[in-house]
């Protein structure tokens, strides 16, 4: 597959995660990139992801999509105990928090939510594209670094 392949088919499948009603936004971006990497983490690293829906509990703050990918952007830069920060890892989960607030002018739920009803459907489907974005997002960020080697990728 081509990049730009695999991160539309990242998309959609993080996009229909949410959309089938499987998993909520950050859990979604967290199994897909898993799903991604080749499953380098329990598929119950997805629980991690399930207190930051609808901005954290339901509270409104921080875009469950972008907790979803930073959550992701650990799996790849995080470290483990003992081990120096990885140098990517703050520029990365800065460039994440950027890209989206300069697309939707905000990093927070309530705010890139405020022009829909919470129950309608188009806050869902608006939802679903920014978990889709964020997911493919990441996934375009781990190939252009090499963290991905394309032609070993089975999705």
């Amino acid at each position: 597959m081509k990049k730009e392949e695999i991160i539309k088919k990242v998309q959609t499948i993080a996009e229909g995660y949410f959309e089938r009603g499987e998993f909520f936004c950050s859990e979604s971006v967290v199994h897909t990139i898993n799903e991604l990497l080749g499953w380098p983490f329990p598929k119950e690293t997805t629980k991690l992801a399930s207190a930051f829906p609808v901005g954290m509990g339901k509270s409104g703050c921080l875009c469950g999509a972008v907790s979803g990918g930073q959550i992701a952007l650990g799996m790849v830069y995080g470290r483990n105990h003992g081990e120096a920060m990885n140098e990517k890892m703050f520029p990365m989960a800065a460039e994440l928090h950027d890209y989206i607030k300069e697309t939707y002018k905000s990093t927070c739920c309530r705010v890139i939510t405020r022009n829909f009803e919470f129950s309608s459907e188009e806050r869902k489907k608006h939802c679903i594209t920014i978990t889709g974005l964020v997911a493919a997002w990441v996934a375009n960020k781990l190939i252009e670094d090499g963290s991905i080697d394309i032609d070993k990728i089975i999705l």
